[in-house]
């Protein structure tokens, strides 16, 4: 189920940027699962990536490769090719190489192609129907396939998930594109999800480091499903370098309207992730303010959004607030005044002074626990630190869901 709308918009061609999907036939049904996409050669490309210890093994080449200058990023969903030990490693080099082959791009060498895999973990990746389906995803490289990429990429997605941004700059249209997947296993320090956002901007590279790591924190490591840290979980950041405007000062007007474009991109892409939740039905957002620190607000807020008794409440629609304060209490904040502290379901104060507020009302919660979108609001009486997340509740379709993903 899914909850709002992630309708996939209309896209902008970003004219040196192109893409391409098919069915390899790493999927059991013959459903795309195969994407391609084309950078031009003064590109630049940034990357945050799963902080999961067992890391898979595109990730592991991803890093290595991105500092060389990408001209394609390989994308395969089915098989995540994670915990798949050196087997994996050559693999994912494999198919490297086999785009090394088969493209006609000038002097282009394998390091320069990032893969990616996303699906079932421990099977080992099977390179030979990649590599034999990389010649049709070359021959049909088109700028507009934007949408063909985002469908390509799902795994226990029920919709392909995508976003846009324009603004304009000294005459000059400025794009930002971004396709995303995910629907589970997801949590912060890179929520399993995939996402690559591209830019015709012309992006000095540090910049764009600095462009890719806010924007991801902002977004991508925000939002939480079910706790789970995945081990393929990467964003890519493409700026194709079409503009004659140079991105080069973090401290520039066009640098500030860049930001807002690709920070909503980044905002749009993880919410829309929330609202195709595994099970999902219910989007919620947790607020925590007036804290001492970012930090302690973000540790609050992941303690209510990872409760099981609170997302299973919001599932039911049952404004047990005794589940959200008992969270806020094992939060691990020293020296937090209970006194001090007001929590609220949307606009509805629940609790002040230590426990029940003296207007709340049992009908008044149940209206706002009643809808698709709830804001759990908490205001810790400690400082001026505000931090949002958003996560889902908890449904029998979510353990439905789980329970039946490899058959």
């Amino acid at each position: 189920m899914t909850v709002g709308s992630v309708a996939f918009p209309d896209m902008p061609a970003i004219s040196t940027i192109r893409l391409n999907a098919v069915s390899a036939g790493i999927k059991k049904t013959n459903q795309l699962d195969l994407m391609l996409m084309e950078l031009p050669a003064g590109a630049t490309v940034a990357g945050v990536f799963t902080q999961n210890a067992f890391c898979a093994a595109p990730v592991m080449v991803c890093k290595q490769h991105i500092t060389q200058h990408p001209r394609y990023i390989l994308v395969n969903s089915g098989n995540a090719n994670a915990c798949t030990g050196e087997q994996g490693i050559t693999a994912a080099l494999d198919c490297c190489k086999a785009i090394e082959a088969s493209s006609s791009v000038t002097h282009l060498a394998h390091q320069q192609v990032l893969p990616f895999s996303t699906g079932v973990i421990g099977e080992p990746l099977p390179a030979d129907k990649i590599i034999n389906a990389i010649p049709a995803l070359l021959s049909g490289l088109d700028k507009s396939h934007w949408p063909l990429a985002a469908n390509s990429i799902m795994t226990t997605d029920t919709c392909p998930k995508g976003a846009s941004s324009t603004f304009n700059y000294q005459g000059e249209t400025i794009v930002v594109n971004g396709i995303s997947k995910g629907a589970g296993m997801i949590n912060p320090n890179m929520a399993t999800m995939l996402g690559f956002i591209a830019t015709n901007a012309t992006v000095k590279q540090d910049v764009l480091d600095v462009l890719s790591f806010n924007a991801a924190n902002q977004s991508f490591n925000r939002i939480t499903i079910d706790g789970d840290t995945s081990t393929n979980d990467s964003c890519i950041l493409v700026a194709a370098g079409e503009t004659t405007c140079v991105v080069d000062d973090s401290n520039s007007d066009l640098f500030r309207l860049l930001e807002k474009a690709v920070n909503s991109v980044y905002k749009t892409l993880a919410q829309a992730i929330v609202r195709d939740g595994e099970g999902a039905t219910k989007f919620i957002s947790v607020q925590v303010e007036e804290g001492a620190t970012a930090n302690e607000c973000l540790q609050v807020a992941y303690a209510i959004a990872h409760s099981p008794l609170v997302k299973t409440a919001c599932f039911a629609s049952d404004p047990n607030w005794g589940r959200i304060v008992a969270a806020i209490g094992y939060a691990g904040i020293e020296s937090l005044n209970v006194d001090n502290i007001r929590v609220y379901l949307d606009d509805v104060l629940i609790v002040e002074n230590g426990g029940r507020a003296d207007s709340y009302r049992e009908a008044a919660g149940q209206e706002v626990m009643n809808q698709n979108e709830i804001t759990l609001r908490v205001c810790l009486g400690r400082g001026d630190a505000a931090e949002t997340i958003w996560t889902t509740d908890l449904s029998h379709e979510y353990v439905t869901i789980n329970a039946e993903y490899r058959t």
